[in-house]
């Protein structure tokens, strides 16, 4: 399939990209940005809300950084998975970036367009000809959300590998916009809604990604379940931090991606100060599966996907542990 026309524009710094999101605002024009481009180009080309005009990052200097306190937005996947230090800290970050998609896309996928990922959906991820047949849905050129028959929320999943992991470890990101440089937690970034998606506004970048020291103490894991062990999109992953003091809770963080609209934080669960064991891994799951949500719209039957949610969790708490 071709791509549709559009004009590609390529900023080189932050100050011009700021600039020419004003003069396409001015002007009436819509816009997309693109990072390595892995999500939005294969849309376009089943022409999912396709731009007249497109604003390549690939240019902008400076968003590249990688340190275990901050990540550039543009820092690829790859260079996350290759990184000794993150490795060394936050392992389960590094574990959850070599798990997207494949060694090629790796290579042009970025930081922020993982975290940025559109929305997914047996309804919405198909060609023209496969949507005009069926029916078009919310998200794209129709009415009603097909998925949870309605016409307010869009229900398409979240699929990105790294958020879960920035949900557990409180980051922050770092947006940069016409109006300025705000910071907006990980945590309330997202928003339930599977075209809305989050509070980063249309003319705002997702630049960099903020991680706090005390995150260091977290010992980090990931699980992810996908159809094939390559170039696929987790359709249930389970991230988790743990600390633990003399045998016991100090701090547990988990937080899932491919349930629902938006990843998913749930904290402790009311775990914390309970005993590290068998007993406690089984409530932990226990918690969790009486919380998860699953929808019938990517691979796998939704009863499938929660409970292997449990079962990633348990897991996790007791490798962790």
């Amino acid at each position: 399939m071709r791509l549709p026309e559009f004009q590609l524009h390529h900023p080189t710094n932050l100050e011009d990209l700021k600039d020419l999101t004003r003069k396409l605002q001015a002007s009436g024009d819509c816009f997309d940005f693109i990072a390595g481009g892995t999500d939005v180009l294969p849309n376009y080309k089943n022409r999912l809300n396709p731009k007249t005009q497109v604003i390549s990052l690939s240019k902008v200097q400076g968003l590249d950084r990688i340190s275990p306190t901050c990540l550039g937005a543009m820092a690829r996947v790859r260079d996350l998975v290759d990184h000794e230090d993150l490795a060394r800290v936050f392992p389960g970050l590094v574990e959850a970036a070599s798990l997207v998609a494949s060694p090629i896309l790796r290579n042009l996928a970025t930081v922020g367009g993982n975290l940025l990922l559109d929305t997914r959906c047996y309804y919405f991820n198909q060609s023209e000809f496969w949507r005009a047949s069926k029916g078009y849905c919310l998200k794209a050129d129709g009415d009603a959300c097909l998925v949870v028959p309605q016409k307010e929320i869009c229900y398409a999943t979240y699929s990105g590998d790294l958020a879960p992991l920035f949900l557990v470890l409180d980051a922050e990101f770092e947006l940069h916009g016409p109006k300025g440089i705000r910071k907006v937690p990980a945590r309330e970034f997202y928003q339930f809604d599977g075209i809305r998606r989050f509070v980063k506004n249309p003319d705002e970048i997702l630049a960099f990604i903020h991680i706090p020291e005390s995150a260091q103490n977290l010992r980090t894991g990931y699980r992810k379940l996908r159809a094939r062990d390559t170039i696929e999109y987790p359709v249930m992953g389970v991230a988790m931090g743990l600390m633990t003091k003399k045998g016991k809770i100090e701090q547990l963080e988990i937080a899932l991606t491919g349930s629902e609209a938006v990843p998913l934080w749930y904290g402790d669960l009311g775990f914390g100060g309970e005993p590290v064991g068998e007993d406690t891994a089984e409530g932990i799951q226990k918690a969790l599966l009486e919380r998860v949500k699953t929808y019938k719209n990517v691979p796998f039957p939704p009863g499938y996907r929660r409970s292997m949610a449990g079962e990633f969790v348990k897991e996790l708490f007791l490798k962790l542990a």
